[in-house]
């Protein structure tokens, strides 16, 4: 296993407060690909899509995720179709553990509709768009390694059931656990 957590998942699901929190308590660093690309673009995520289009931030994407691999004691939040490439998954898999961050559709619409900088929701019918890419989007989230539900838990919950979760798989593949020594991060 990677020394890095790699959060995936549908924009709204909570990867950016989750991630800065595990990352808190864990005493690692937290980085997000979309940051690495507005610096690699020198440009916001709206404007690239504006100016450059979807295919240009998608290949902006695949660069982040090959800068990451070289990260370690992160904690690295990916925007929310970066899935949608095989090639990002398996550089994001030589990371660390993929962790997807689930909501229904609803709450991730409630968490979402007030913010103007998600391109792809710029529609007259987001919650409709939302479901459309969620289904897009499943069998590419399916392939992650830990899947967590957050549409109606607190941050902490959240951030407690992923370390769990992490503990199982580093069992199920042989190791003690996640951590090394958990209590000296909590």
């Amino acid at each position: 296993m990677g020394q890095n957590i790699v959060l995936l998942g549908f924009m709204g699901t909570g990867k950016t407060v989750v991630g800065k929190e595990l990352a808190r308590c864990l005493r690692y660093r937290y980085i997000d690909t979309d940051s690495i690309i507005v610096t690699m673009a020198n440009k916001s995520i709206p404007r690239i899509f504006a100016e450059d289009g979807e295919p240009h931030f998608r290949d902006l994407e695949t660069r982040a995720t090959e800068c990451v691999v070289q990260l370690r004691r992160h904690v690295i939040a990916t925007g929310g179709g970066i899935v949608m490439r095989d090639k990002n998954l398996a550089n994001l898999r030589r990371a660390g553990p993929l962790v997807c961050l689930e909501a229904i559709p609803n709450v991730i619409y409630q968490r979402t509709h007030s913010n103007t900088y998600r391109p792809l929701l710029r529609t007259p019918n987001p919650l409709r768009m939302i479901k459309q890419l969620l289904d897009q989007r499943t069998a590419q989230y399916a392939k992650a390694d830990v899947h967590i539900d957050t549409s109606y838990l607190t941050v902490s919950e959240v951030v407690e059931q992923v370390l769990a979760a992490l503990d199982r798989l580093a069992r199920q593949r042989g190791q003690k656990h996640f951590l090394l020594d958990k209590n000296k991060t909590r």
